[in-house]
């Protein structure tokens, strides 16, 4: 029998269970409270209006870990100071960590109106303060315009920090859910990397060909249409010398024929053959009158 003034153990069990569902609510309120925003793919464009510190962290680094407390300090100063304190975790968000070019832990920006500048002072609460209120960011050289991460630049390799971490998901999907060995998973991304190049220089190949045409392809003029040359052949010497040369000057308009397809290269050949063949019957007439006299 229980003693008097002590409860039973069944409204002792369910005390406590009171206890632990109004202390877990407190837990999730603090947590939805917290001073520290929570940046993701998502609206990581809010941080391009008004003032932010930002921090990339990963749950496993040690520094990260030791920079929590004084960050959250910082946090609470967010309202005093005017600025927006928020965080990234680059494991779940990797994109982020490709558009701000993450490459050590942790990293701390100051984004003003748009403009990056990257903190390197120290890690303490007061630093942080300090850097805020005393507008010790103005000091700091921005990023270049092409490197921030609102541009082209960034944003693709965003999408290539992405496609790293989907071809990650997909190796682990081979290998622990389906059981494909590793050379096995390794060899489905080679032929996947292989058709997809074959299949982008066909595309490359095939836009070539429409914009920029290949030469053999295109229209040219023949020297043998009707009308394109002066009647040359009429004349035929026994001298195999005027033989030679009227081949070499059909050559040379047939060349002449290839580069210009308009009227006015069909006069320039009918004039240019025309001083041609007068030049020659003079020649060839006093060639013959010379011998006449001779003899």
């Amino acid at each position: 029998m229980a003693a008097a003034g002590f409860p039973r153990r069944p409204e002792l069990g369910l005390l406590t269970l009171l206890l632990l569902t109004v202390w877990a609510s407190v837990l999730a309120v603090q947590a939805q409270r917290s001073p520290v925003k929570v940046i993701t793919d998502h609206n990581w464009r809010e941080i391009l209006e008004g003032e932010w510190m930002v921090k990339f962290y990963a749950p496993w680094c040690p520094a990260c870990q030791q920079l929590q407390s004084e960050w959250n300090e910082f946090a609470e100063w967010s309202d005093d100071l005017g600025v927006n304190v928020a965080k990234v975790d680059v494991t779940e968000q990797p994109g982020l960590s490709g558009r701000f070019i993450i490459t050590a832990l942790p990293t701390i920006y100051h984004c003003k109106d748009g403009e990056f500048r990257k903190y390197q002072g120290p890690r303490m609460k007061n630093d942080f303060i300090d850097f805020i209120d005393g507008k010790k960011w103005e000091s700091i050289e921005p990023m270049y315009s092409w490197l921030r991460p609102s541009s082209f630049l960034m944003t693709g390799m965003s999408a290539l920090f992405q496609l790293s971490m989907w071809i990650r998901h997909c190796h682990n999907y081979f290998t622990e859910v389906i059981g494909i060995p590793v050379w096995g998973s390794y060899s489905i991304f080679a032929l996947i990397t292989l058709i997809s190049g074959l299949a982008l220089g066909l595309v490359l190949v095939f836009v070539a060909d429409c914009v920029l045409p290949s030469r053999r392809y295109r229209q040219q003029p023949h020297c043998t249409q009707k009308g394109k040359m002066p009647p040359t052949k009429l004349l035929k010497p026994k001298d195999w010398r005027f033989q030679e040369e009227d081949d070499e000057t059909e050559d040379d308009l047939c060349s002449q024929a290839d580069e210009s397809s308009s009227k006015t290269f069909e006069k320039a050949v009918v004039n240019d053959c025309g001083d041609y063949l007068k030049q020659h019957i003079r020649k060839r007439t006093k060639e013959h009158t010379e011998r006449a006299d001779d003899s």
